[in-house]
């Protein structure tokens, strides 16, 4: 009987506040990553720029967002501590 009671009053957020603090962090790496994919424009439009090749555009950035989401899905399967 008590322990109704209990699970009554504890309604309320589904996730703990370590859990949005942990998706805050994930989201912040997704947003670098997504940074990190701009530029690579070229002064003059009728010039292609090899410069949207380079290793950072194409390999590192689409990594550190692959990243941040699988952060983002460890940050919500998280048990919340009691």
């Amino acid at each position: 009987m008590i322990a109704k009671k209990e699970e009554e009053k504890k309604t309320g957020f589904a996730l703990g506040r370590e859990n949005y603090k942990l998706m805050a962090i994930g989201f912040a790496i997704i947003i670098v990553g997504f940074i990190l994919m701009a530029g690579g424009r070229s002064d003059d439009p009728r010039v292609f720029s090899e410069e949207i090749f380079s290793f950072r555009r194409v390999t590192l950035a689409p990594l550190i967002v692959l990243a941040g989401f699988i952060f983002e899905i460890y940050a919500i399967m998280k048990r919340p501590r009691e």
